[in-house]
């Protein structure tokens, strides 16, 4: 005889059915359970986003960095530059609208002669959908390189904006400063 004791539902004979019921919830309980997990999970194959891109432009002018960043700042000469309204707050954080309001934005980062930074959006674009806009002054007197940066747009707009900066900014920025 053996010392040792058995649990009682070791000792217990069980039955087939009690072997197949048993089996039959724990896999549904299994399955429950991974239903419930998938839910939580991110699906394998996601739907992209809206691809975003850049354009970069590097332009001389016969004009002081100060000049062109004025020219940039100041609604009056913005407008006259373009000869359409323009209302600029020429401050961080200011709003900016150009073009008649076509375009909107806010200042970012204004370090005066050196960089203007703008989060920039056509009013067309779905609300919330914000570019970044940045020109920076390289001074090589008596001229300037602007170094115009233009990131984070939606890539079926990139077409519109390139002719959009060339017909709209760096030529007749090229014609007003003579």
């Amino acid at each position: 005889m053996s010392n040792i004791k058995h649990p009682a539902s070791l000792a217990d004979p069980v039955t087939r059915r009690q072997v197949i019921v048993g089996a039959a919830v724990a896999l549904a309980s299994m399955a429950a359970g991974s239903r419930a997990l998938g839910q939580n999970q991110l699906p394998a194959k996601e739907t992209p986003g809206p691809v975003r891109t850049s354009l970069h432009y590097e332009a001389d002018y016969n004009a002081s960095p100060q000049r062109i960043y004025d020219l940039l700042m100041d609604s009056k000469q913005f407008a006259a530059m373009t000869g359409r309204p323009a209302d600029i707050d020429p401050k961080e954080g200011g709003a900016v609208s150009m073009f008649g309001g076509l375009i909107v934005g806010r200042n970012v980062e204004l370090v005066p002669n050196v960089r203007i930074v703008q989060a920039w959006r056509p009013t067309h674009w779905d609300a919330g959908i914000y570019s970044i806009v940045k020109f920076e002054f390289r001074e090589a007197a008596p001229q300037t390189r602007l170094v115009l940066d233009h990131m984070g747009f939606p890539v079926a707009e990139a077409d519109a904006l390139d002719s959009g900066w060339k017909g709209h900014y760096l030529n007749p920025m090229a014609k007003f400063l003579g």
